[in-house]
């Protein structure tokens, strides 16, 4: 069965709080786009790094291009806004715009057996989009061993921060830092601190990102880049152009 190149499903065990992604490498480097996420990531396949790698690729502030050799390939568990550091175990700041790997943050004891974990399980046959998905072997199995240590750590950490997800929720639908610090009941000062430790960055640049994402889905579904414009919040279509190539380093068009 052919590998598929890039493939993502929801997290079964983590609900809305992850998805789960693999990906092949191609011809070239692929553009990674900021979406204000953290991921933990295992790669394999790779001649330079035969055992595999465990690591975790931090919020973005800017695109990152991501390369491999032939062969390689990746799974990764991406968290939404805010639950990365709580299965981490770090503040999202430390992993701002880093690839860090996951050794650094968690004993090399645990990490060299989850590595294992996975080295056997991506060794497996199977890895196209029906054996890689729920159920499957490879990639999937790969996937679901992520998931099952993230849950155990999420079940040890502390409580999350109740302001996260109303943060989220909030500069999602276009609100402004200030109409958002006052619906959770934090000065733009202590929201700034808080965002800081949550999302790796502050809020104003966390809206920022999560514009960009609203108008990318626009654009992919066939809008217009005037009415994108419009309706996620830049002043004009210049402006939605200067911010797309400021974090992106292309053209809108270059995205489709």
């Amino acid at each position: 069965m052919s590998e598929v190149p890039y493939q993502e499903w929801r997290s079964g065990l983590l609900g809305g709080r992850a998805v789960v992604w693999s990906r092949t490498a191609g011809a070239g480097p692929q553009r990674v786009l900021p979406d204000g996420c953290t991921d933990l990531i295992w790669s394999y396949g790779d001649p330079a790094a035969p055992a595999g790698e465990l690591f975790v690729a931090g919020p973005d502030t800017r695109a990152h291009l991501a390369e491999g050799a032939p062969g390689t390939g990746w799974v990764g568990l991406r968290f939404v806004p805010g639950t990365g550091p709580a299965v981490l175990g770090v503040p999202a700041y430390e992993l701002k715009d880093q690839r860090v790997p996951l050794a650094a943050l968690w004993p090399g004891a645990e990490v060299r057996r989850l590595a294992e974990r996975l080295a056997e399980e991506t060794g497996r046959a199977g890895t196209g989009r029906n054996g890689a998905g729920r159920g499957g072997t490879g990639q999937g199995s790969a996937g679901r061993a992520l998931e099952a240590v993230a849950l155990d750590r999420l079940r040890g950490a502390e409580p999350p921060d109740p302001a996260v997800g109303a943060v989220v929720a909030g500069l999602s639908g276009g609100r402004t830092v200030a109409e958002v610090a006052a619906e959770v009941g934090l000065g733009e000062r202590q929201l700034h601190r808080r965002s800081l430790a949550a999302f790796g960055y502050g809020p104003k640049t966390l809206a920022r990102v999560l514009r960009l994402n609203r108008a990318l889905d626009a654009a992919r579904a066939g809008t217009a880049f005037a009415e994108i414009a419009a309706v996620t919040g830049y002043a004009d279509q210049a402006h939605l152009a200067r911010e797309v190539r400021a974090l992106t380093g292309v053209p809108l068009s270059r995205l489709l």
